[in-house]
């Protein structure tokens, strides 16, 4: 199973950006995908985090980013996304996704992660 961010870049406070994960390799279907960031000097947080379970979804965000991200994914297209609006500069960080199966002895994957730079 392999994970690949993208859509990272050099955005000014108040613009907006759309992260691409897509995913590839054979994948347990219940699973939850989510996207974690981590700035310089500080520990790795969780973003957004998203169920898969068929077509039924739910998502949880961090204080931080509560109605400026929202996370989403596309089954389909083995793809999940985050829209990033209203971005600050302390949203300065690299972004990183991760998929996790939920079964006994499930397996947890990362991908690269995409730097993400708000300008002030």
């Amino acid at each position: 199973v392999q994970l690949q961010a993208s859509g990272g870049g050099l955005v000014q406070a108040g613009g907006s950006l759309l992260l691409s994960c897509a995913t590839s390799g054979s994948i347990f279907s219940r699973n939850v995908m989510g996207w974690y960031r981590q700035a310089p000097g500080k520990e790795r947080e969780m973003v957004a985090i998203i169920t898969g379970v068929g077509s039924v979804s739910t998502t949880s965000y961090a204080d931080s980013v509560k109605g400026r991200f929202t996370v989403s994914r596309d089954n389909a297209k083995n793809t999940m996304y985050l829209q990033m609006n209203s971005l600050k500069p302390e949203d300065t960080a690299v972004y990183y996704c991760n998929l996790r199966e939920i079964r006994a002895g499930g397996m947890a994957y990362w991908g690269r992660g995409t730097q993400v730079t708000v300008s002030s």
